[in-house]
């Protein structure tokens, strides 16, 4: 069996884009990509409300850890994930991340994420966004984070849903330094 090519943390908050959760770990998994996974108790609503899911149900996952579980992993540097990816990430978690609060494991691994200076995406989803969410993004991006709201392309002219969630998700694996051959992306005019 081979081994997987990098290890990188998945943590699921209860913000609307779920879509783009499971056309990422399609992506992740074609390029046998292990990922770990912990999701917030409103992640698991909204997971159930926009894909009809459980987290036991998403493909890909390989461990899951407990949101209120300091003891996990990914609560260490030492648990070595090549990055970290907040996808969706409500502003609650932004804003905990920006002020350093470290509520439960999400906030925590990501916390240990920066301080290890290792990449942190965070697929922030708000709209519109106020002055303290613009702050906590600026503070989020100032202490290492990548701040990536999924917002689509539509340059690429998707055929649906399901292709726009896949572009967005091709390019967070760009970000993560994960290249998925054969994925459209922008040459220019």
């Amino acid at each position: 069996m081979k081994q997987p090519s990098c290890r990188i943390l998945l943590a699921i908050t209860g913000a609307t884009g779920m879509i783009y959760v499971t056309a990422l770990l399609n992506l992740l998994a074609e390029q046998e990509v292990e990922v770990h996974g912990i999701i917030s108790d409103s992640g698991r609503k909204v997971l159930r409300l926009e894909q009809n899911k459980t987290p036991e149900d998403l493909s890909g996952i390989s461990r899951w850890f407990a949101a209120e579980d300091f003891t996990a992993p990914p609560a260490s540097g030492s648990a070595c994930y090549k990055a970290m990816l907040i996808l969706p990430c409500t502003v609650g978690t932004l804003g905990a991340i920006a002020g350093g609060y470290s509520g439960n494991l999400i906030h925590r691994a990501a916390d240990v994420t920066l301080k290890e200076r290792r990449p942190l995406l965070l697929a922030v989803r708000e709209t519109p966004l106020n002055h303290t969410h613009l702050r906590n993004m600026l503070a989020a991006h100032e202490a290492g984070a990548i701040i990536c709201p999924p917002m689509p392309s539509f340059y690429l002219h998707p055929a649906d849903l399901h292709e726009m969630a896949q572009q967005f998700a091709g390019r967070l694996c760009d970000l993560l330094g994960i290249r998925i051959e054969g994925m459209q992306r922008w040459e220019g005019v």
